[in-house]
């Protein structure tokens, strides 16, 4: 029986033994293990803190990032709008200029057909006039008596002339 009750002298033996072990490592290993422990919880502390931060700044970076794409979303629309107003501007204006330009060939072709209408007429004018003294010239010359060999002279000269 021995074997499952051990005996006073190894109980004491193996408890001083077990203080003496425990004194020395308390003494010697206790404090610089105690001081590894905190210094591995103060490690995995700040890097805790560490990779909080980091998670801040690069949520912070993100939201930055957000708020750049969204201005220049803002400022592409509004420079397709500015491009947008400035093509009707430029279409309005050419259309304008075309109406303009259009304008004034319809009023110097305008005055171009009145100006040779008058020169036609003064052209006629002078034709009439050249023919009627002419006629004249013609029958003062003659002096002619009688109303029938008048009346003939005009007719003769009226064919002449192509005025049929």
């Amino acid at each position: 029986m021995e074997l499952i009750t051990p005996g006073f002298g190894l109980i004491f033996w193996m408890t001083l033994t077990f203080l003496i072990v425990l004194i020395i490592l308390k003494k010697y290993a206790w404090k610089p293990i105690l001081e590894s422990i905190r210094q591995r919880e103060e490690f995995i502390n700040n890097s805790l803190k560490q990779a909080e931060e980091a998670r801040r700044q690069l949520e912070n970076v993100k939201n930055e990032a957000q708020k750049i794409l969204n201005q220049a979303r803002q400022e592409r629309e509004q420079m397709l709008k500015e491009a947008k107003e400035i093509h009707a501007r430029i279409v309005r204006q050419a259309d304008e200029e075309a109406k303009k330009i259009k304008e004034r060939r319809l009023q110097e072709a305008l005055q171009e057909i009145e100006n040779a209408k008058i020169n036609a007429v003064n052209e006629l004018k002078q034709f009439v006039a050249d023919i009627s003294i002419e006629i004249a010239e013609k029958i003062l010359r003659s002096e002619l008596s009688d109303k029938q060999a008048q009346k003939q002279f005009i007719e003769k000269m009226l064919k002449e002339s192509n005025l049929n």
